[in-house]
C-alpha cells in the first residue's frame, strides 16, 4: 500500500480562556486523489482543523497546536514560517466559502488568479496562459476569446457560482497536490452547486489532487466524498467509507445528523386547505426593473402570485431569478415598475409615509445571514426589546421584560443569555435572535429570505420546525424563499417556481414534485443532490 500523501496524527488546538479543546486528538490520512469529507455541526473544529495545518489560524486567537501533520513523511509544523508560507499554494491550496469576501473588489480577476504563481516565481505570461486555460476549464469562459474578456473584469462582473469558480482557479494556479473546499457551495443554487461540484471533481481527477471537503450538507459530502469523517465538539466521532457511514451510521450523533436531513414535507400530516378568496397579500402582474449603468435590467415581470392567510408559500430559483427582489416589494422596500401589490385588499404602494411604519408592522422579514442581520452594539435584550419600542406595544420597563422574555422562551433562547452581544452566540442561537425580533410585533404574514442556508443541517431543522411551530401558534402566513428545493419541499404548502424574474409554475407541495410541468421545475428538481 503506497504511503499517504498526507498523514494526521493526534491534532489538537487550544485557544485560550477556553474550557476545551476547538480540536482535540484528531487523526486522519489523506492519498493522492483521494477525497475525504469532514461533516459536522457549526462548532464542531471542522474548519479549525483544516486552517491549523495551513497556519492559517485567526491572528491573535492564542491558539495553542499540537500533534503533527506530515506532507510527504515530513512534519509541517516542524518547518520555519518562510517555508509553510511556501507550501501554502504550492503544495496545499483553499477554496473558502463566501468568494465575495474573499476577492478584492478593486482588482480585475485575472490579476488575483495570476497572483500566487507570480509571488513563486512564474513569469505573468506563462501564468496568463495558465488562468486563461483555468478560465475554460472551469466553465468561467467558453472560448479562449471569451477568457480574454473575463480575465480582465472584476468581482462585481460575476455571479455567486461565476465567483467561486473563480476561487477555484486561484487554487489551483500553483498546480498543488492538496485542496481544502471549506464549505465551497453552501450559497448557491441547486444547478450551480451541482456545476461546481462537477468542476471541482473534474478537475481533481485530471489532475490527482488530494481534497480535503469541508461541509454541513450530508448529500453534497454523498456526492464528492470517498471518506468521510464526522465531528462532533472538536472530536471525531465516526470514520469510514461514505457509503456506509451515510448509510449505516454506527454512532448516534450520526445518526442524528442524518435524520436530520429534509426529506419530505414536514406539513403533509396537518395540511390545512386554503380558500382562493382568503388571499392575505396578493401581487397582481407586478414588475421590478432596475438601472444598471445605462441599461434597464428586469428583474422581475409580470408575477402573479397570492399569499393565503396561514399558509407558508414556498419560493424557489436559481440566483439572480428574482426570488429577493420579490421579498423586497412586498415589503415595500424597492419601488415597482408595474402592477400592484395588495394586503388585505388595500394597496401597499397607495399607503402614505405617515402609516409605513405600521404597514410594517403586519409583515417581518428574517434575513439570510444572522451575523450582519443583527447589530453588534445591541445584546440580544435590546434587539428583540427594540420593535415594541419602536410600534409602542409595552408601556413599562416590567411589561417590556416580560414579554422580551416570552418571546426569547418561544424561540428557544436561554433569557438569561439575554444580555450577551451577538459575537458570543452561534449562528442558529443567532437567527432565532432574529426571529424573536421579527414576531415581536404580532406581524400577520412572515417573509424568510434564505433565512436557513447559512445553517449546519442540525441547527436548520430546528430552525425550521420552530418557524412552521411559530406559524401555526401565531396564526401568521409566511413567504419561505430559498435556493434549497429539499427545504422547500420540507416547509411549504404551495410552491411557486421563478426563473428569469417570472412564475414559472405554481402548485401544492406534493403535485410539484411528484409531476412537475415546467421544464425548469424538472430541471431544479434533477438537481437536488
Amino acid at each position: 500500500m503506497n504511503n499517504p500523501l498526507l498523514e494526521v496524527r493526534d491534532l489538537t488546538v487550544e485557544f485560550a480562556n477556553t474550557d476545551a479543546p476547538a480540536v482535540d486528538q484528531v487523526s486522519f490520512t489523506l492519498s493522492a486523489g483521494e477525497t475525504i469529507g469532514i461533516v459536522g455541526e457549526s462548532g464542531s473544529g471542522k474548519s479549525v482543523s483544516c486552517l491549523s495545518i495551513l497556519g492559517l489560524l485567526p491572528h491573535g486567537s492564542r491558539a495553542t497546536v499540537t500533534g503533527t501533520v506530515r506532507l510527504d513523511g515530513e512534519n509541517i509544523f516542524d518547518l520555519p514560517k518562510k517555508a509553510i508560507r511556501r507550501l501554502r499554494g504550492e503544495q496545499i491550496s483553499m477554496i473558502f466559502q463566501d468568494p465575495m469576501s474573499s476577492l478584492n473588489p478593486y482588482h480585475r480577476i485575472g490579476r488575483q488568479i495570476i497572483e500566487p504563481a507570480v509571488v513563486r516565481g512564474v513569469s505573468e505570461n506563462e501564468a496568463k496562459q495558465a488562468a486563461l486555460q483555468l478560465l475554460i476549464d472551469t466553465g468561467v469562459a467558453h472560448d479562449p476569446a471569451d477568457a480574454e474578456i473575463r480575465y480582465r473584469q472584476y468581482p462585481h462582473e460575476f455571479s455567486g457560482g461565476m465567483r467561486q469558480r473563480v476561487m477555484i482557479s486561484i487554487a489551483l494556479i500553483t498546480n498543488p497536490r492538496i485542496l481544502i473546499a471549506d464549505e465551497p457551495t453552501t450559497a448557491l443554487d441547486a444547478t450551480t452547486q451541482r456545476q461546481v461540484l462537477s468542476i471541482i471533481k473534474n478537475l481533481q481527477a485530471d489532475r490527482n489532487v488530494a481534497l480535503l471537503f469541508i461541509s454541513h450538507d450530508l448529500n453534497v459530502v454523498r456526492q464528492v466524498a470517498d471518506r468521510v469523517l464526522v465531528m462532533k465538539s472538536g472530536k471525531v466521532v465516526e470514520q469510514g467509507r461514505c457509503e456506509e457511514v451515510l448509510e449505516s451510521p454506527r454512532h448516534p450523533y450520526s445518526k442524528q445528523l442524518i435524520d436530520s436531513v429534509p426529506r419530505e414535507t414536514k406539513k403533509e400530516s396537518s395540511r390545512m386547505e386554503f380558500e382562493i378568496e382568503n388571499d392575505l397579500i396578493k401581487l397582481t402582474q407586478v414588475g421590478v426593473d432596475f438601472r444598471v449603468g445605462k441599461r434597464l435590467h428586469t428583474a422581475v415581470d409580470s408575477v402573479d402570485l397570492a399569499i393565503r392567510y396561514g399558509e407558508v408559500l414556498g419560493l424557489v430559483g436559481e440566483s439572480g431569478s428574482g426570488k429577493s427582489t420579490i421579498a423586497m416589494a412586498i415589503n415595500r422596500l424597492c419601488r415597482l415598475s408595474r402592477g400592484e401589490i395588495h394586503l388585505d385588499g388595500e394597496s401597499i404602494q397607495k399607503i402614505p409615509d405617515e402609516r409605513l411604519k405600521q404597514f410594517r408592522k403586519h409583515v417581518q422579514l428574517v434575513f439570510q445571514d444572522p451575523y450582519s442581520s443583527l447589530n453588534p452594539r445591541m445584546n440580544a435584550y435590546e434587539t428583540i426589546a427594540e420593535p415594541l419600542r419602536v410600534h409602542r406595544l409595552v408601556h413599562d420597563e416590567r411589561e417590556e421584560l416580560s414579554r422580551v422574555v416570552e418571546l426569547a422562551e418561544q424561540v428557544e433562547i436561554d433569557p438569561r443569555d439575554l444580555k450577551k452581544y451577538p459575537h458570543a452566540f452561534s449562528g442558529g442561537q443567532r437567527q432565532r435572535i432574529a426571529i424573536a425580533r421579527a414576531i415581536a410585533v404580532n406581524p400577520r404574514l412572515l417573509v424568510a429570505d434564505e433565512c436557513v442556508s447559512a445553517l449546519d443541517v442540525t441547527i436548520q431543522k430546528q430552525v425550521m420546525d420552530l418557524l412552521l411551530q411559530l406559524t401555526r401558534s401565531l396564526d401568521m402566513a409566511m413567504l419561505f424563499i430559498s435556493h434549497d428545493l429539499a427545504v422547500i419541499r420540507y416547509m411549504s404548502d404551495r410552491v411557486a417556481v421563478m426563473k428569469d424574474g417570472a412564475i414559472v409554475e405554481l402548485n401544492d407541495t406534493r403535485s410539484l414534485f411528484k409531476a412537475p410541468q415546467n421544464e425548469h421545475t424538472k430541471e431544479l428538481i434533477q438537481s437536488m443532490i
